[in-house]
């Protein structure tokens, strides 16, 4: 018998087993010798493979040379915007409802640029709320605050003070935080346009009309002076708050005569307005020249446009 009893680091920590196999040589036609050699054959304990228990992870065993995964990044990447939406499915978005809603659909909302806790909602029925994030209860009801559909609201840059507007050809400013009773101030191009005004601690502090303007469909406060835009059903305005005609107005959309229903302020160019109108066209307006710039036609009717906060050159439009 012939053993070979050179070892190595697998041998002595025991990855090593020797199996004896049986060799038979033949020396010559009358004497057969019998050999038994011992070869080296990797095994692994079970210690290395096996789990614990039940609820362990597998080991596996791969190679981390880099040469043999050339797609490893691409494969890091994918795996982490798989598991960053699986977060944002299996996530919890809901965190409450304000109580005691409108009684009819929402219209219209907005939240002030300088707090969080104020926000106000006006509903198809007229009815204004203001509203308390923090506490997530009303502050204040107002019922009749317009006759007809609540079709826009705004903050102003002051943070306590809100406009609306609506389908009763009306804009509406508002007081969130009252300083006590007052009457209201209005302010209108009609006489007798406003003998059903009611004044509350919130308001109106002023209303404004023009006899031109049918429907307000949409408004917007200015990101840094004291003026707001409005688009109607015949034109696009800007209004001072002082004043009770507009200080601009662009009534002639390109010779269209279709509805306006969104306008906005772009955050950076403070003369620069994005117009979205009924015939699927998207304008775009300076007000200090007071002339309209470009338009552009799409396929579908756009109902929503938003100017990019932190890259003012961009917007986006849904339809």
């Amino acid at each position: 018998k012939i053993h070979n009893w050179d070892t190595d680091k697998r041998e002595r920590q025991g990855h090593i087993r020797y199996k004896e196999i049986p060799v038979t040589q033949s020396i010559n036609r009358h004497q057969i010798l019998h050999i038994t050699m011992k070869i080296k054959a990797l095994s692994r304990s079970n210690a290395s493979t096996t789990r614990e228990t039940s609820g362990d992870l597998r080991i596996h065993h791969r190679n981390l040379d880099p040469t043999h995964h050339p797609l490893q990044r691409a494969r890091e990447y994918t795996r982490a915007v798989t598991s960053a939406k699986i977060d944002r499915m299996f996530a919890k978005p809901f965190i409450a409802s304000l109580g005691e809603g409108h009684r009819d659909g929402v219209t219209a909302s907005c939240v002030s640029k300088n707090a969080l806790v104020p926000f106000v909602s006006g509903s198809a029925d007229g009815e204004i709320r203001i509203w308390d994030l923090g506490e997530k209860n009303i502050v204040k009801d107002l019922p009749g605050a317009h006759s007809r559909r609540i079709t826009g609201m705004v903050f102003g840059n002051d943070g306590s003070t809100f406009y609306s507007c609506a389908d009763d050809g009306r804009i509406k400013s508002w007081k969130v935080y009252p300083d006590g009773d007052r009457n209201s101030s209005t302010i209108s191009s009609n006489d007798d346009a406003d003998e059903g005004d009611w004044a509350t601690p919130h308001g109106p502090i002023m209303t404004y009309r023009s006899s031109a303007i049918g429907s307000f469909k949409s408004i917007d406060y200015h990101w840094s002076e004291q003026q707001f835009a409005t688009a109607s059903d015949c034109s696009v305005d800007i209004w001072d708050p002082e004043r009770n005609s507009p200080l601009v107005s662009f009534t002639d959309l390109w010779g269209s005569d279709d509805t306006s229903i969104v306008v906005r302020y772009n955050p950076a160019e403070r003369n620069l307005l994005g117009q979205c109108s009924m015939d699927r066209g998207i304008g775009l307006f300076d007000a200090r020249s007071g002339s309209s710039l470009q338009k552009t036609i799409l396929k579908m009717r756009s109902n929503c446009l938003e100017w990019n906060p932190m890259e003012p050159m961009n917007f986006v439009v849904g339809n």
